[in-house]
């Protein structure tokens, strides 16, 4: 093969595989006949595109080349078992009737219909974490299970489960209805959420951060905002594409070079990534004029205020407490309660701080998150009150399940006096 051909193979293959993908599953109708076809499609293209040239549209010559590979394998399938339905299904695929025009470039709504596939509500959530991961992003199984510390069998069987549900459940290659799409979207978006957590906050292990996971989150949520019609629903993507945007924009300080937790105050802003942030605050800007904005669309906007604040002095805590004051009208949950009681002692001091938090437990509410211990730990310090502090230290640390984190708690208990 000529260097040029391979280059521009290898470039399609990277850019557009994906791509090729959704609409092979559409037009086959099932997962593994269409990544069986993806790979005969690039076959394919490595024998024939050194004599014949580069077609104009690689991608729709991909997808043909692919599927009537399917179609002929499928047909060799029904002449050694004339009793099951091949032959039936050939015809069928075969037939133009599923809607695609090899001339059209009408391809992009196929990866959306992907998207809502993966992450039907019919499926558990690591199911959709895993499927979304291997089918719409194509990472490996591998890499899937190294990012989550889960062993690979386990994913792989996650996967293949997943895959069998959407089979026998016939659940619709489709994007959802005008009328379905919120409620299905809030489940999508917390399928991209999820993954950009764990690679932005890792739950377990050695490293702080995993860049190649919150990448992977952010390009999903460029595709919702992109891809999504002008929906009800959509404000939420844009909020939640600016909310990852936002937080990974730090991604740079919040780790010392020995890769120790630094906090948010103590952070050197000149290592912010600006243009994500003017990027991510164009989008809360976007997301809060429509007026149909939810609770990404305000923990981005909450985020914009950290971010756009040129000193940690500098920082407008009335705003953000009252961002949360909406969020939690709007969304109310304990984790928000303690982000706001957070920066209640920011703003009126950390007796107030330690009120709000302290009511929380009482309610019975965040025992086992190490991030309420330590939030009350790091009051009690402030207040003096360096008992309770230890004790506070020393539960969050029995908690905390990530390693940097753990050598952070264990440096401030080691350095609270006596």
């Amino acid at each position: 093969m000529t260097d040029p051909v391979r280059a521009t193979l290898e470039a399609v293959y990277r850019g557009e595989s994906r791509r090729i993908f959704a609409t092979l599953v559409r037009l086959l109708g099932d997962f593994d006949r269409a990544e069986e076809a993806l790979h005969e499609a690039f076959r394919a293209a490595l024998e024939q595109w050194p004599a014949q040239g580069v077609p104009a549209n690689p991608r729709a010559w991909l997808v043909s080349a692919g599927r009537f590979k399917a179609i002929d394998a499928i047909r060799r399938q029904a002449r050694f078992s004339p009793w099951d339905e091949s032959a039936e299904r050939a015809e069928a695929l075969a037939d133009p009737a599923p809607g695609w025009d090899a001339d059209t470039d009408e391809l992009e709504d196929d990866r959306l219909r992907l998207v809502f596939t993966c992450c039907h509500p019919a499926l558990s959530p690591d199911a959709q974490v895993a499927l979304t991961l291997r089918e719409v992003c194509g990472l490996a199984t591998e890499e899937i299970a190294r990012a989550f510390m889960v062993p690979a069998p386990t994913i792989a069987q996650r996967i293949v489960r997943a895959k069998a549900r959407i089979r026998d459940a016939r659940i619709p290659y489709q994007v959802p209805t005008r009328t379905e799409l919120p409620e299905r979207l809030d489940a999508v978006l917390r399928v991209v959420y999820l993954v950009f957590n764990e690679g932005y906050a890792a739950s377990s292990g050695q490293s702080l951060t995993r860049a190649d996971l919150s990448a992977e989150a952010i390009r999903l949520g460029r595709l919702l905002v992109e891809l999504l019609p002008d929906a009800e629903a959509a404000p939420e993507a844009l909020g939640l594409l600016a909310l990852m945007l936002l937080h990974d924009a730090r991604r740079a300080a919040r780790t010392s070079a020995q890769g120790e937790i630094v906090l948010l105050d103590r952070q050197d802003r000149g290592l912010w990534h600006r243009a994500q942030i003017e990027e991510g605050a164009a989008l809360v800007e976007r997301a809060l004029r429509s007026r149909r904005f939810g609770p990404y669309a305000l923990q981005a906007a909450i985020a914009a205020v950290h971010a756009e604040a040129e000193r940690a002095e500098a920082t407008d805590w009335p705003q953000i407490v009252g961002l949360y004051d909406v969020l939690l009208r709007l969304d109310p949950s304990p984790v928000a309660e303690l982000n706001r009681a957070a920066a209640i002692a920011m703003r009126d001091g950390p007796a107030a701080g330690l009120a709000l938090v302290d009511a929380l437990f009482a309610r019975g509410e965040l025992a086992d998150y190490h991030l309420a211990h330590g939030a009350r730990a790091e009051l009690c310090r402030r207040l003096g009150r360096l008992g309770e502090a230890r004790g506070a230290y020393e539960r969050a640390l029995a908690l905390a399940r990530q390693q940097p984190e753990r050598q952070f708690l264990a440096r401030q208990l080691a350095s609270l006096p006596g």
